[in-house]
C-alpha cells in the first residue's frame, strides 16, 4: 500500500505467515499463472532460507460460477468437476519444481468460517441481506481502494447497484456479493444465512484468517488480483475485526503473448504440457519464468526468451559437470585462491540482489560473471579440493533459490529406471566406448536418438535424457 520497499519483519518474532492466492480449478492452469506461482516459490525459498519457520498457505477455489457451471453441464457434483484439474495443477507444479505449500485448503471445506464471518460484517454493519443473498455494503468501508490507489469517494459515488458474478470487469465497482442464494435443487450449503454458496472474495478471508491469523505478513499474487479480489478481501477482513489484514502485498506482472496478457478469455494461452510437448524443457520454462525479467515487470513470451533460458540453463549444468569433474592438485594453489575470492564475491552480490526485493535477474548476473572468471581461471590450472567444494556450495545454494538443477537430472534420467530394451542399448554404449568402439558407439547412440532417447558424453559419464 505505501508503494516503497519495505523491510519484512514478521510480525510474530520468527515465524513468517505467507498466503499466495491459488488457482480457480476448473480447467488447467496456464503458464500465465504459473508466471505467478514461480514468483511466490522464489519468494518462499527466499524466505525458508532468511527466518526460522515460514507458514505458507495457498488455496484452492473450488467452488465459482464458472465451476457451478460446468458442474451442472456436465452432471458432476462439485468434487467430481474440480479433482481432475487439482491433480493437473499439482502435476504441473511438481513438473516446474514449485515447493508444495504447508496448506492448500480448498474453499468448500471452509463454509462454516465463512458464515461465521458474514456474521460478523453484519454485526459491524457492513453486511445486508437481499432477496436471500448477503453483500458487502462498500460506504461502510471508508478505507475502500487504498491497495489499488483508486478513489474511494469515486467508488461509493457508483456504488449503486450490487454485483452477483464472481469474474466481473473494473467497471463494477458496487456492493460484492458475499453468499449468494440458490435454488433448493442447485449446488449449494444449507447454513444459518440460508441456503447457497460463498462469493470469491469472501472464501480467501475466511480460509487466510483461519490458518494465518487475522493479521499475517505477507500476501501475494498476479496484478490482476489487486482490484477487485484482494481490494475486497482487504474491506472484508479488517471491517470484520478491526485489525490490518496484511502487513505486506506482493504482485507479479503479467505474462504477454503477442503484446496481450495471456488468458483463458482472450484464448492466447499455453498449458505446461502443450509447451513440453513442443520441445520445451521444465528447466527452461522454470528459469525464463523466474529469473529473464524482474517479477514486476511483464515478461513477453516468445521462442526468443525460452531459448534464452535454455542457453543458461546448459551453461549452469555444464559448469556445475565441469567442476565436478576436474582433476584437482594436492596443495593450495594461488589459483585455488582466486576462485574462492570469486566466489565470495558471487554470493554477496547474490544475496544483495535476492534482498532488494527478489531481484533474481541480477541475482543470476552475478553468478554468470563468476562463472566465467572461475572458467577463465579453471583453463590454465588445477584447484584444490578444497576451492572446488567452494564452487560447489555456491552452486548448491543459489539453486536452492532458483531451482532448475533438479529438474536437469530428472530430464537427463538421473535416478530414473528405462524399459530394460532401453537400458541394454545404453549399457551396450558404455561398453562400446570403454573398448573405444568408437563406430558401434555412435551406431547406438543414433538408435537411441530414434526411440526418443538422447544421449550426451559427459566427464563422469553417459547421461541420457528423452528427447
Amino acid at each position: 500500500m505505501s508503494r516503497r520497499l519495505v523491510e519484512i519483519e514478521p510480525l510474530q518474532p520468527g515465524h513468517l505467515r505467507l498466503y499466495t492466492c491459488g488457482p480457480t480449478v476448473w480447467n488447467r492452469v496456464h503458464i500465465g499463472n504459473f508466471r505467478t506461482f514461480i514468483f511466490e516459490d522464489v519468494l518462499r525459498r527466499w524466505l525458508d532460507r532468511s527466518f526460522d519457520r515460514v507458514t505458507h498457505v495457498m488455496n484452492l477455489t473450488d467452488v465459482d460460477d464458472r465451476i457451478l457451471r460446468n458442474a451442472r453441464e456436465h452432471g458432476n457434483t462439485l468434487d467430481q468437476e474440480t479433482a481432475p484439474w487439482i491433480a493437473a495443477f499439482h502435476e504441473d507444479r511438481e513438473t516446474l519444481g514449485i515447493r508444495p505449500a504447508h496448506h492448500y485448503p480448498r474453499a468448500t471445506e471452509y463454509i462454516d468460517q465463512m458464515v461465521s464471518l458474514i456474521e460478523r460484517l453484519e454485526r459491524r454493519g457492513t453486511a445486508y441481506s437481499s432477496e436471500g443473498s448477503w453483500y458487502f455494503h462498500i460506504r461502510g468501508f471508508p478505507q475502500y481502494g487504498r491497495l489499488s490507489g483508486l478513489s474511494a469517494d469515486g467508488l461509493v459515488a457508483g456504488a449503486s447497484g450490487r454485483v452477483d458474478a464472481d469474474d466481473y470487469t473494473k467497471e463494477d465497482v458496487r456492493d460484492f456479493a458475499l453468499w449468494k442464494q440458490v435454488a433448493p435443487d442447485a449446488i449449494g450449503w444449507d447454513t444459518r444465512i440460508g441456503r447457497g454458496h460463498p462469493g470469491w472474495h469472501i472464501e480467501c478471508s475466511a480460509m487466510s484468517m483461519t490458518l494465518l491469523g487475522e493479521s499475517f505478513d505477507i500476501h501475494c499474487g498476479g496484478v490482476d488480483n489487486i482490484f477487485p479480489h484482494h481490494e475486497n478481501e482487504i474491506a472484508q477482513s479488517e471491517a470484520a475485526t478491526g485489525v490490518p489484514f496484511v502487513r505486506v502485498w506482493a504482485h507479479s506482472q503479467h505474462l504477454h503473448i503477442a503484446g496481450e496478457k495471456m488468458s483463458k478469455r482472450l484464448g492466447n494461452f499455453m498449458t505446461v504440457p502443450e509447451l513440453l510437448e513442443e520441445g520445451a524443457r521444465p528447466a527452461a520454462l522454470r528459469f525464463m519464468l523466474a529469473a529473464s525479467t524482474h517479477y514486476r515487470k511483464p515478461l513477453n513470451y516468445s521462442d526468443e526468451p525460452l531459448a534464452a533460458a535454455t542457453e543458461a540453463v546448459e551453461r549452469l549444468a555444464a559448469f556445475r559437470e565441469r567442476v565436478s569433474g576436474l582433476q584437482l592438485a594436492e596443495e593450495e594453489t594461488d589459483a585455488g585462491d582466486a576462485v574462492r575470492t570469486a566466489v565470495r564475491q558471487a554470493r554477496t552480490g547474490f544475496e544483495e540482489a535476492m534482498d532488494d526485493d527478489l531481484n533474481l535477474p541480477e541475482a543470476m548476473g552475478n553468478v554468470f560473471a563468476t562463472l566465467r572468471e572461475v572458467n577463465r581461471v579453471l583453463d590454465r590450472s588445477q584447484i584444490s579440493a578444497d576451492a572446488q567444494r567452494a564452487v560447489q556450495g555456491l552452486l548448491s545454494d543459489v539453486d536452492d533459490i532458483l531451482g532448475v538443477f533438479p529438474l536437469v537430472d530428472r530430464d537427463r534420467g538421473a535416478g530414473v529406471q528405462l524399459e530394460p530394451a532401453l537400458q541394454q542399448l545404453l549399457d551396450a554404449r558404455v561398453e562400446a566406448r570403454t573398448a573405444r568402439n568408437w563406430a558401434e558407439s555412435d551406431r547406438l547412440r543414433d538408435e537411441l536418438a530414434a526411440r526418443g532417447i538422447a544421449v550426451e558424453d559427459a566427464p563422469q559419464g553417459q547421461r541420457w535424457r528423452r528427447s
